[in-house]
This record gives structure tokens, C-alpha cells and sequence, in this order.
């Protein structure tokens, strides 16, 4: 862990007090092992806050579901270290997207407490009660995406594995980008957003019950009417973070 002290020590000393950040997340974001281009994430990203709202701790079992290049399973690796275990998953999609940032990242046994799987949304091969924590980080609207690369999603069959797959108390976070107000799934189509309501709602018909909401990636310029992918907002758009608990 790292050495804080002075003032700097006194000014995390009163963020952990009142919830804005812990060790483990602290320690976790500024482990000099991460790369200069995860640092620049950061700055949109926020994973210090992230964390430090999912409510990790030490010896946990989580799945970073649809991980990509492995931003967040990196961070988790090491908040988790070393009697936890990070499942990243992806799927021969995001593979063939994300699949060379996630080969450098995982090479050689890098991250020693990550184990990296590779299986379909329909067909996830979770293991049953098996998870700490599920976090779905820009992902979640892909339930209701479609396309003729992207398998049609059975919703319900989704949701029974994730919630399968957690332990009684078990956490769900889910992060994703907030599409226009009374919107439901129809921006999932083409802006790759989803109407945060419709979210909450949605989420919680599927067995959860909500925990509570984080504002930190809140961007009150973004207008939600860009795709996510348009540069004038990539990686600034505005995000909802919701936490729920499996009952």
C-alpha cells in the first residue's frame, strides 16, 4: 500500500471519511504498474470514485462483464490482490475489437489474479453463486442492441444468469451512457445509449433491488443526442451509475 502522509494524507483522510475515496481504490488507481493511456482515461473515467462506490473489498470475486481491452479488470486486479479474483470476460465481438489491448495486457501472466474467458451473452457459463460483485461498465445497453454481428438477446435469460451468479448480497453495477428522458431502449439502436429510467426500472423487474446511484460521471453538456462514439463526446458523455443488490 502506498505512504501518505502530510497534508496530502489529511485531505484523503477526509475523502475516505465521507465516502469520495478509500485505500484500496486509491492505492489500486496509482499502482505504477498502469499504463500512461489508462492514466489518460482516468480523467474521464474516474475509477477512484467508481470503485470506491462499488464497494470492493479485499478477497472478493468479481466479473467484468464484456471487459474489452481490460481497463477495469486491471484497476479490480489490483484493489482485489491478493486473495481476490477478477473474472474478464469478452466475447469473440469485442474480441476482434479490443482483442490487441487486452493480449498486451494480460501477457505473460501480468495480472496473476485475473482469469480471462471468452463466451457468448446467451450462454455466459457463469458459475452458479460464484460472484462478489457483477460490474457492467458501458455494456448494459448492448442487451438491447442488434445487428447482424450481434446475437439477438434472449433479455430474461440474460438477466437469470447474472443473477444466478451471485452470491446472496451480491453486487451489480452498472454504468452506461444516459440516453434522452422517455426514450426506453430505442437510442440503444443507434446512439448506443439507454434511457436511464427505463434502466433502473428494467433492472429491478429482473430480481434486483436498487442500491443507490453515483453522480460522478454526470456531464451536463452532453446533450444525448450524439452517438457515443462521435468525437465531439466520446468519453465525456453523461453516465449514469447505478448499484443493486441481489436479494
Amino acid at each position: 500500500m502506498l505512504k501518505i502522509s502530510g497534508m496530502l494524507g489529511l485531505i484523503l483522510f477526509g475523502l475516505a471519511t465521507s465516502g469520495a475515496i478509500n485505500a484500496e481504490a486509491f492505492d489500486a488507481v496509482n499502482n505504477p504498474a498502469r499504463s500512461l493511456a489508462d492514466r489518460e482515461r482516468d480523467k474521464t473515467s474516474k475509477p477512484n470514485a467508481v470503485l470506491n462506490f462499488i464497494g470492493l473489498k479485499s478477497g472478493m470475486r468479481v466479473l467484468d462483464l464484456f471487459s474489452g481491452g481490460g481497463y477495469y479488470s486491471e484497476i479490480l486486479s489490483y484493489a482485489l490482490s491478493p486473495d481476490g479474483q477478477v473474472i474478464s470476460h469478452t466475447n469473440a465481438v469485442y474480441e476482434g475489437m479490443t482483442g490487441e489491448e487486452a493480449a498486451v495486457r494480460f501477457n505473460d501472466n501480468r495480472l496473476p489474479n485475473v482469469r480471462r474467458i471468452t463466451t457468448e451473452i446467451n450462454d455466459l457459463m457463469l458459475e452458479e453463486a460464484s460472484l462478489d460483485v457483477v460490474l457492467m461498465a458501458l455494456v448494459y445497453h448492448d442487451v438491447y442492441f442488434a445487428a447482424d454481428y450481434w446475437p439477438q438477446v434472449d433479455r430474461d435469460n440474460f438477466f437469470r444468469q447474472i443473477r444466478g451468479s451471485l452470491k446472496s448480497g451480491g453486487v451489480l453495477v452498472v454504468i452506461d451512457h444516459s440516453a434522452m428522458a422517455d426514450t426506453g431502449i430505442s437510442a440503444a439502436q443507434s446512439l448506443h445509449r439507454i434511457d436511464e429510467v427505463f434502466a433502473k426500472r428494467d433492472i429491478e423487474s429482473a430480481g434486483f433491488v436498487f442500491d443507490g446511484a453515483s453522480e460522478v460521471l454526470r456531464n451536463v453538456e452532453d446533450t444525448r443526442t450524439l452517438s457515443v462514439f462521435d468525437e465531439a463526446i466520446r468519453r465525456k458523455t453523461d453516465r449514469f451509475v447505478y448499484r443493486f443488490i441481489k436479494p
